[in-house]
């Protein structure tokens, strides 16, 4: 059954990657790679019984993943219907892509850890698409905030799932995994942020032509009250969780839906054509539902290596045949690559226990690093890299060609950062 579930894998793995020469959307290989997964384990696991638990438990949480995507996606169009992102774009004064890719690289990197890298990804490639016109440099700048995002969420115990799992865990703590990653984190921004400059150095910024349905303005006031207000209830998310201990997904929907009262009560004196394109509900027909499905499928297929254990057993393997932690550890960041990072950490957690490695050792705060940035490596690696390929429809192989290298450099230096901070300091 294993090799069965691991062909049909690769084989979708592969269908997403090669979207573009076989003309199939990415959104179809993984509804299908989903589907054919799950019915392979149902017909060879044996207790059905157990199979419909763990469908359901993988349901829950992806859609958890889901309605927080499309609360965010949604805020941030009703942001954009409001004209709200010219409170940032009229504050950027350059007109050099160097020093935009710099700024646009730290912005990412320190609102990750506030927010977190998912809901980081969506707004700032909303705000690149209300900067640059041309396709191509959009693309390079929603690459270097995918690396951004991540390198951001990695120091912070709120940043990305992943540490979150291992803050909660009691794994790691949050002034100490600060104290120990953000170094290590900002070394992996860097180098790609230095090597991309040299590509970028003499182009300048081209800023996008008005739409037809940019002559529908909503007032200075409506502007930044729902710039402010969006953009605060976003921030809040964290502390939403902190406070109620609910999942992020509701502080999303109760935000959406007090965002959705004050646009009603703002615009409820206007004529219905002259409001229209400002209500929540018009910005909910134009998310991309497309990036959605997408991932819901690649979440569900990933859900089935860990149910039957595959990424557990590719762990314990690794463990018995290595021996070396931080070789280890590297090793599971880069296989965060091609997996989802969260079943990857969660096997980790399982392995290892507290009583031989205490909170903040050497092992889950290099675990977090790894596992935070090593996605980063591929487009597919992480959830913001999977927003940014729907939202900017970043083909696999272009990413690949253009920006794998410049990660995996980043995320080399970034763990030699932190071995050498580590044995420094202990």
């Amino acid at each position: 059954m294993s090799g069965a579930i691991v062909t049909i894998f690769i084989i979708a793995y592969a269908a997403i990657a090669l979207e573009h020469p076989l003309g199939i959307n990415k959104s179809a290989s993984a509804l299908l790679g989903a589907g054919l997964l799950w019915a392979v384990y149902a017909a060879q696991g044996g207790d059905s019984a157990l199979i419909e638990k763990q469908l359901e438990a993988s349901v829950a949480s992806t859609a958890q993943i889901i309605f927080f995507v499309i609360g965010a996606m949604t805020i941030v169009e009703v942001i954009d219907a409001h004209d709200g992102f010219e409170v940032v774009t009229s504050l950027i004064r350059t007109r050099n892509q160097v020093s935009l890719v710099w700024l646009v690289g730290f912005v990412t990197f320190f609102l990750s850890a506030i927010l977190d890298n998912l809901t980081t990804t969506i707004v700032m490639i909303a705000l690149m698409k209300k900067l640059l016109d041309n396709q191509d440099d959009r693309l390079l700048f929603a690459a270097m905030i995918v690396i951004a995002a991540n390198a951001g969420g990695a120091w912070s115990p709120i940043g990305d799932v992943t540490t979150t799992m291992l803050w909660i865990g009691g794994q790691i703590t949050p002034l100490a995994i600060v104290r120990g990653v953000f170094l290590a984190s900002l070394v992996n921004l860097v180098i790609p942020l230095l090597m991309v400059s040299t590509r970028l150095r003499g182009r300048q910024i081209i800023p996008p032509q008005a739409q037809p349905r940019d002559l529908v303005r909503a007032s200075a006031f409506e502007r930044n009250l729902i710039f402010y207000l969006g953009l605060g209830i976003l921030v809040l998310v964290p502390a939403f969780k902190t406070v109620t201990h609910l999942p992020p997904f509701m502080g999303i929907l109760f935000g959406l839906g007090l965002l959705w009262l004050v646009g009603e009560m703002l615009h409820r004196s206007k004529q219905e054509d002259e409001k229209k394109y400002l209500t929540l509900a018009d910005a909910l027909t134009r998310i991309d539902m497309s990036a959605i499905v997408f991932f819901l499928g690649i979440l569900l297929a990933v859900a089935v290596l860990e149910h039957t254990r595959i990424l557990e057993i590719m762990a314990k393997w690794l463990d018995a045949n290595i021996g070396r932690q931080d070789v280890i550890v590297v090793m599971l960041g880069l296989l965060s690559a091609i997996v989802d990072n969260v079943p990857l950490v969660a096997a980790s957690m399982g392995m290892y226990g507290l009583a031989q490695y205490p909170p903040d050792s050497f092992l889950w705060e290099f675990v977090a690093y790894c596992a935070g940035t090593g996605g980063s490596i591929l487009i597919i690696g992480s959830a913001a890299g999977v927003a940014a390929m729907g939202l900017e429809r970043i083909q696999f192989f272009w990413y690949i060609r253009q920006v794998s290298g410049l990660a995996l450099l980043g995320y080399f230096g970034g763990a030699a950062a932190y071995i050498v901070q580590y044995r420094l300091f202990h």
